[in-house]
């Protein structure tokens, strides 16, 4: 089975950098990184903030050792980490995740 795992960073150089430290250790198989603008309470205050948003693709069975990178890598106090199981898709994109993070 294969995720998806979704993270937001504070800029697309620090975007870049995660999924390439997660590319060398072939923790997934791409990512896709868009600006995003988003809004939330942190501290009691309200904040608006453009990031950028990361589409991770991976295997399911990695899913825990993804985040755990991401965490090691990432500047914010509490990022944004989760994951999507991906229920269907393209058979052959499938198999392609698989090579690439086996």
């Amino acid at each position: 089975m294969h995720s998806i795992v979704y993270t937001t960073s504070n800029s697309e150089k620090e975007a870049n950098k995660i999924a390439e430290h997660l590319l060398k250790k072939r923790l997934i198989a791409c990512a896709n990184l868009f600006p995003i603008k988003s809004i939330y309470h942190w501290n009691k205050e309200l904040v608006r903030e453009e990031e950028v948003g990361v589409f991770l693709k991976t295997r399911s069975e990695l899913v825990d050792e993804v985040i755990k990178e991401i965490k090691k890598q990432h500047s914010y106090e509490i990022p944004c980490i989760i994951s999507f199981p991906i229920k269907k898709g393209n058979a052959d994109f499938l198999s392609w995740i698989s090579d690439e993070t086996s």
